[in-house]
Protein backbone atom coordinates (compact mmCIF):
# COMPACT_ATOMS: atom_id res chain seq x y z
CA UNK A 1 0.00 0.00 0.00
CA UNK A 2 1.32 3.39 -0.53
CA UNK A 3 0.67 6.92 0.11
CA UNK A 4 -1.33 7.63 -3.04
CA UNK A 5 -4.24 5.84 -1.17
CA UNK A 6 -4.43 8.29 1.42
CA UNK A 7 -5.94 11.12 2.19
CA UNK A 8 -3.52 14.56 1.37
CA UNK A 9 -1.97 16.66 4.24
CA UNK A 10 -3.15 19.83 2.35
CA UNK A 11 -7.02 17.95 1.81
CA UNK A 12 -6.88 17.02 5.62
CA UNK A 13 -6.19 20.99 6.26
CA UNK A 14 -8.47 22.14 3.77
CA UNK A 15 -11.34 20.21 5.51
CA UNK A 16 -10.23 20.97 9.18
CA UNK A 17 -9.56 24.37 8.29
CA UNK A 18 -13.68 25.09 7.19
CA UNK A 19 -15.89 25.12 10.37
CA UNK A 20 -18.45 22.74 10.69
CA UNK A 21 -20.94 24.91 10.74
CA UNK A 22 -20.26 26.74 7.17
CA UNK A 23 -20.47 22.65 5.92
CA UNK A 24 -23.28 21.25 3.96
CA UNK A 25 -24.67 17.98 5.11
CA UNK A 26 -22.64 16.66 2.15
CA UNK A 27 -19.74 18.38 2.95
CA UNK A 28 -20.02 16.91 6.43
CA UNK A 29 -20.44 13.37 5.15
CA UNK A 30 -17.71 13.48 2.96
CA UNK A 31 -15.13 14.43 5.29
CA UNK A 32 -16.44 11.97 7.79
CA UNK A 33 -16.41 9.03 4.98
CA UNK A 34 -12.73 10.57 3.69
CA UNK A 35 -11.24 10.46 7.50
CA UNK A 36 -12.68 7.04 8.11
CA UNK A 37 -11.30 5.62 5.01
CA UNK A 38 -7.72 7.49 5.51
CA UNK A 39 -7.60 6.26 9.13
CA UNK A 40 -8.10 2.62 8.42
CA UNK A 41 -5.55 3.08 5.30
CA UNK A 42 -2.79 4.17 7.82
CA UNK A 43 -3.76 1.89 10.78
CA UNK A 44 -2.96 -1.20 7.65
CA UNK A 45 -0.04 0.62 5.90
CA UNK A 46 3.44 -0.80 8.06
CA UNK A 47 4.99 2.65 9.46
CA UNK A 48 7.90 1.66 7.22
CA UNK A 49 5.99 2.12 3.77
CA UNK A 50 4.54 5.56 5.37
CA UNK A 51 6.53 8.55 3.72
CA UNK A 52 8.08 11.32 6.20
CA UNK A 53 4.87 13.64 5.40
CA UNK A 54 2.38 10.86 6.29
CA UNK A 55 3.94 9.93 9.37
CA UNK A 56 4.28 13.77 10.59
CA UNK A 57 0.34 13.42 9.36
CA UNK A 58 -0.37 10.68 11.14
CA UNK A 59 1.16 11.73 14.68
CA UNK A 60 -0.57 14.65 14.75
CA UNK A 61 -3.81 13.28 14.20
CA UNK A 62 -3.51 10.64 16.16
CA UNK A 63 -3.81 7.88 13.33
CA UNK A 64 -1.67 4.92 11.87
CA UNK A 65 -0.62 1.99 13.79
CA UNK A 66 0.79 3.65 16.61
CA UNK A 67 -2.31 5.13 18.07
CA UNK A 68 -5.27 3.78 20.56
CA UNK A 69 -6.81 0.35 19.46
CA UNK A 70 -3.95 -1.39 21.29
CA UNK A 71 -4.81 -5.79 20.79
CA UNK A 72 -8.09 -4.43 18.78
CA UNK A 73 -7.24 -5.94 14.95
CA UNK A 74 -7.44 -3.55 11.40
CA UNK A 75 -10.84 -5.06 11.03
CA UNK A 76 -12.12 -4.52 14.25
CA UNK A 77 -11.14 -0.89 13.85
CA UNK A 78 -12.54 -0.43 11.08
CA UNK A 79 -16.16 -1.24 11.99
CA UNK A 80 -15.70 0.78 14.57
CA UNK A 81 -14.91 3.60 12.98
CA UNK A 82 -17.18 2.97 9.97
CA UNK A 83 -20.55 2.53 12.83
CA UNK A 84 -19.00 5.80 14.13
CA UNK A 85 -19.46 7.44 10.89
CA UNK A 86 -22.63 6.42 9.98
CA UNK A 87 -23.80 7.63 13.03
CA UNK A 88 -22.05 10.68 13.05
CA UNK A 89 -24.10 10.99 9.50
CA UNK A 90 -27.41 10.00 10.90
CA UNK A 91 -27.19 12.71 13.49
CA UNK A 92 -26.39 15.19 11.04
CA UNK A 93 -29.40 14.50 9.21
CA UNK A 94 -31.50 14.57 11.99
CA UNK A 95 -32.24 10.63 11.80
CA UNK A 96 -30.52 9.77 14.86
CA UNK A 97 -32.44 8.17 18.35
CA UNK A 98 -33.15 10.68 20.43
CA UNK A 99 -33.70 10.90 24.07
Amino acid sequence: MSDSMRQSTTDKAASTMKPDSEKSILEKGQDTAKSTADSVAGSAQPEGEKSMGQQATDAVSGSGTGSGGQGQGVMGQAQEMAGNAAKTVQDTLGMGQRS
